[in-house]
């Protein structure tokens, strides 16, 4: 029985790997850098668990469980705050300087290897205590949310590298900000709403989440299309003969 759970809990990541890593149309990224940043996501769940218990403690004294104002403060500023931090720390040391970082889409690549990684091992970990239903609704809810997460952490990593190859650096360091915080908020939006279960936002939750699944694919396909002309270093050796 726990393999079977084991194989719930890890085949959405996988399938989602699976359908990133063949949108990337220019130049696939070795299988070797995949395994190294799923890793390094998997890895980010431990500074994440000793930020959440010190963020946890900073909670105000008038937040009481089961209020809106506990949920917002842990969704935001304990959860979403504290793990994509670490998600972002790991993904920086695991493919910055990386030599196949040469196209914004594998920015994308990167970011959803990292979420993935970070939330298969999350994922285990629920679905073996949990059981099957667990695994189904983690299949289609909390794992493509980190993966969402990792989409649009990979588009903002992405342009970051580009600015900075190009010597942007004022925008490379906004691209980085970006690249924080719009995960950030789609994961506080989503914890909000799904730790405010008893107020009737489950069918918001699932509405936000069907957004989601629909503008993350956009995204996904909309910068695998542009890719072919998204390439860092052949515009900078360009202008390198052009200047020489």
């Amino acid at each position: 029985m726990e393999m079977y759970l084991l194989f719930l809990a890890l085949i959405p990541g996988i399938l989602i790997i699976i359908y990133i890593f063949r949108k990337d149309k220019v130049e696939s990224e070795p299988l070797s850098l995949i395994f190294k940043l799923l890793i390094f996501g998997a890895l980010s769940c431990i500074p994440a668990v000793f930020m959440e218990g010190f963020m946890g403690t900073l909670m105000p004294a008038g937040l009481t469980e089961g209020s809106v104002g506990y949920a917002v403060f842990t969704a935001f500023l304990v959860a979403a705050l504290c793990e994509e931090v670490c998600k972002f720390v790991l993904l920086w040391l695991g493919s910055w300087r990386n030599s196949n970082f040469n196209y914004r889409f594998d920015g994308i690549v990167f970011g959803v290897c990292v979420a993935v990684g970070f939330a298969l091992l999350e994922n285990v970990l629920y679905v073996l205590q949990g059981g099957v239903y667990v695994a189904l609704m983690r299949g289609v809810m909390a794992v493509p949310l980190h993966a969402f997460c990792g989409v649009f952490m990979g588009v903002h990593y992405g342009a970051a590298k580009r600015y900075s190859v190009e010597g942007k650096h004022s925008k490379a360091t906004g691209s980085i900000f970006l690249a924080l915080f719009a995960p950030f908020v789609i994961h506080g939006i989503y914890d909000s709403l799904a730790f405010m279960g008893a107020y009737g936002t489950t069918f918001i939750l699932l509405a936000f989440v069907l957004f989601m699944y629909i503008v993350a694919i956009r995204v996904v396909k909309r910068y695998s299309r542009e890719d072919w002309h998204a390439g860092f270093y052949q515009q900078q050796q360009a202008t390198l003969r052009v200047s020489k």
